[in-house]
């Protein structure tokens, strides 16, 4: 019997298509690439000779090779199976070359179904090798620019440091946003918000109209709207339908994931990966959100099974993504009629995301009325209360997918002159809040849409950065640190052009032409190298920055000449010499000196110093400096907030201390075995339990027990948007 030898590049892969085939094959994985670049040096390329890539066996690829090689040797026929991407193209060729393949029987499937598998090993085909040298060209130019440009900052800035072909323009747009948040002067004004009840005891929320900058005002209006009677003055609604979202491609899916799940984008990848191993879902990196007939076919069965006939709509998706493959699929699931997948919870948990958005993306459009209802008193003595929403009609493609429906505030059905009823009114002092930095999600949906990067690129710059120690996660929040303002100060004044959208986006263009067959490798390559590798040469004469202050002296403290933080202390706002309590270099806003913040005391159990400080979140206290760990590594100093009714100049030692008491482990819960803690957060004291938050109203989290805490835990959870709680 002839032997056959079919070569994927995951274990896991591996073992789901061996069920498919039948005995005569052999299926085996290379476990990824099997051969790069050396990391060493720039001699792995050959730029004289044409850009021409010298290639070395990877990292302990060795065995894997080696057992590769004997199987071959014993095969009547090669299949190299590898992913239908630039990466997977890349992968097939390397392994054609080593093993010496005349004629490589090249396969491809976009799932891992018998069906999609049998029938691509029927109709193998050559290697697209517009599709390799699209991946190669991509290689070779990150590893130029980054070679180049790291060795600059080497000498210019300080040793060990990088920058990257894409990663660099995403970290100019994470501090271009910095810039903006440290300019900003932040304006006093009051909110004031109504929660209003209807004759048919349904509840919704107003918001005055205006925002007044003057306290008597708000005391004004506080006074009249609980004085007098309330009515619906007007109601403007306008008929409009809403559309389903179009199925995922990986940016998507790494967006939805992060804002729905909590994922991180190579978590996400990584469960992905897993459930298209698995033979679960289409493949995942895609910019595709075309669905195949077969695809649209089984989900009209699925939705009437599940929905009913009536709410089938097929529908063509045209995507906005340039130079999208529509030649590939969206993510789908490869059986919609399976209803669960995975092997672990977050698995199960993306599945159903991805099944989700399938099944609703061939649904009816949810019918709804624009609403936007306008109150006040009777006698229109004070601004207009504003509700902006909506009322379903036909739930449509949201039976399918309800958390999209809590997207949108929904409002009662209401006509002009009703009666209301005021259940609660309150104001609240705020500030004018700066733009709010980018999530990893906020971030990729940005890069897509300035065209830096692709699909497959969106994790991998996420993890760079943080791994590089330019920007530092909270929560999902990325905050660039004092590194990656250095770096991306000296690139934006050095080499602007090169870390431009423009340009990069222009340099992706090109990639997606080698793959598209219409524009040579070298060209491309001959057109990026010359004029770049001359600029790196002429700044090869320029000083060497030694502070902060010389990458961006905007930010240049007078005594050191380190970087400047904007601070507020019980002085008032000054700039803060980054090197503090080491440097106390500091001016006011206003141009004079003064120091910074002494601490207010020492903690009676620690004896580390109090200090009494301000951020982006309100006033807090922090114990300590921070300071850095024996292997050199930042130490994060412990931060309590203050209660807003506080005036944080007044804080004493005593109380910063029991700040600094949360959060408090109260207990576990009888049912789970897991912690219940009681904090405070950004919108107020809480106690959590397994991702349960509740806000705490009337019991203070500095004095609440266990007892108290699971009886909260066991009420309904109250919904957040659309409602307020009655006035008591």
């Amino acid at each position: 019997m002839a032997l056959k030898l079919l070569i994927v590049e995951s274990p896991a892969k591996a073992k789901t298509i061996s069920k498919y085939l039948g005995k005569d094959f052999v299926v085996t994985s290379s476990v990824g690439h099997v051969r790069d670049l050396p990391k060493s040096n720039k001699k792995a390329i050959d730029i004289e000779g044409g850009f021409i890539p010298s290639y070395e066996v990877s990292v302990g690829k060795e065995k894997v090779i080696s057992e590769i090689k004997k199987l071959a040797k014993g095969a009547d026929e090669v299949y190299l199976a590898t992913d239908p991407d630039r990466e997977g193209e890349a992968i097939a060729w390397h392994l054609k070359e080593i093993l010496g393949l005349k004629k490589a029987k090249r396969v491809a499937f976009n799932e891992i179904t018998k069906e999609a598998v049998q029938e691509a090993v029927k109709n193998p085909r050559e290697i697209d090798m517009n599709l390799k040298e699209a991946q190669e060209a991509r290689r070779v130019l990150d590893r130029l620019v980054g070679y180049d440009l790291s060795g600059l900052i080497w000498k210019k800035v300080r040793y060990g440091l990088s920058a990257g072909r894409v990663q660099s323009p995403a970290l100019r747009i994470i501090m271009e946003r910095e810039r903006e948040i440290r300019a900003f002067v932040p304006e006093d004004y009051w909110t004031i918000t109504a929660s209003l009840k209807t004759s048919e005891k349904e509840y919704f929320v107003a918001t005055c109209s205006e925002e007044p900058r003057e306290e008597k005002e708000v005391e004004r209006i506080l006074e009249i709207a609980n004085k007098e009677d309330w009515k619906v003055k007007d109601v403007k609604e306008t008929k409009a339908k809403r559309q389903p979202y179009a199925p995922f491609i990986t940016s998507t899916l790494q967006q939805t994931a992060s804002t729905r799940l909590g994922f991180s984008p190579s978590r996400t990848m990584a469960l992905a990966q897993k459930l298209y191993e698995s033979g679960h879902i289409t493949y995942m990196r895609t910019d595709s959100i075309n669905l195949s007939n077969q695809a649209v076919a089984q989900a009209t069965k699925v939705i009437e099974k599940e929905f009913g006939k009536d709410l089938v709509t097929a529908r063509l998706f045209k995507s906005k993504v340039k130079n999208a493959q529509e030649a590939h699929e969206a993510i789908r699931p490869t059986n919609l009629s399976k209803k669960g997948a995975g092997n672990n919870p977050d698995q199960k948990k993306l599945y159903d995301l991805i099944r989700t958005r399938t099944l609703a993306s061939q649904m009816k459009d949810a019918e709804i009325m624009r609403t936007k209802i306008i109150s006040n008193v009777v006698t229109d003595d004070i601004p207009d209360f504003h509700s902006n929403g909506q009322r379903i009609i036909s739930l449509g493609w949201l039976l399918a997918d309800p958390r999209a429906r809590g997207e949108e505030i929904e409002l009662p059905k209401i006509k002009p002159a009703d009666k209301l009823s005021l259940e609660e009114i309150e104001s609240q002092a705020k500030q004018t809040q700066p733009p709010s930095r980018y999530t990893e999600a906020g971030l990729i949906k940005e890069l897509e849409k300035r065209g830096i990067g692709r699909p497959s690129t969106y994790a991998s710059i996420m993890k760079t950065l943080n791994d590089r120690g330019y920007v530092e996660k909270e929560g999902r929040t990325l905050i660039p640190t004092d590194t990656g303002d250095v770096i991306s100060s000296f690139l934006e004044q050095n080499f602007e052009k090169y870390i431009s959208d423009d340009f990069t986006a222009e340099i992706e263009d090109e990639l997606d032409k080698i793959a598209n067959g219409k524009i040579e490798y070298l060209k491309v390559m001959k057109d990026f190298y010359g004029p770049f590798s001359k600029e790196v040469e002429s700044k090869e004469k320029m000083d060497k920055i030694t502070t902060l202050g010389d990458a961006d002296p905007r930010y240049k403290c007078p005594k050191c000449g380190a970087k400047l933080d904007i601070k507020l202390g019980r002085g008032g706002k000054f700039l803060s010499c980054s090197k503090f309590p080491d440097c106390d270099g500091a001016l006011t806003i206003e141009g004079k000196e003064i120091k910074p913040d002494e601490p207010i005391g020492n903690h009676p159990e620690t004896g580390e110093p109090i200090f009494v400080k301000v951020g982006r979140f309100g006033p807090y206290v922090q114990l300590g400096g921070g300071g850095k760990d024996e292997k050199g590594k930042k130490i994060k100093p412990k931060m309590a907030s203050i209660p807003k009714e506080k005036d944080f100049e007044k804080v004493t030692v005593e109380e910063a201390v029991k700040y600094l008491s949360l959060p408090r482990i109260l207990g576990k819960h009888p049912d789970t075995g897991e912690n219940i803690t009681a904090s405070v957060g950004r919108f107020g004291p809480y106690i959590v339990h397994q991702n349960d938050f509740r806000s705490l109203k009337e019991d203070s989290v500095y004095e609440i027990g266990l007892e108290r805490a699971l009886e909260i835990l066991a009420e309904p959870k109250k919904i957040r948007r659309g409602r307020t709680a009655k006035k008591k």
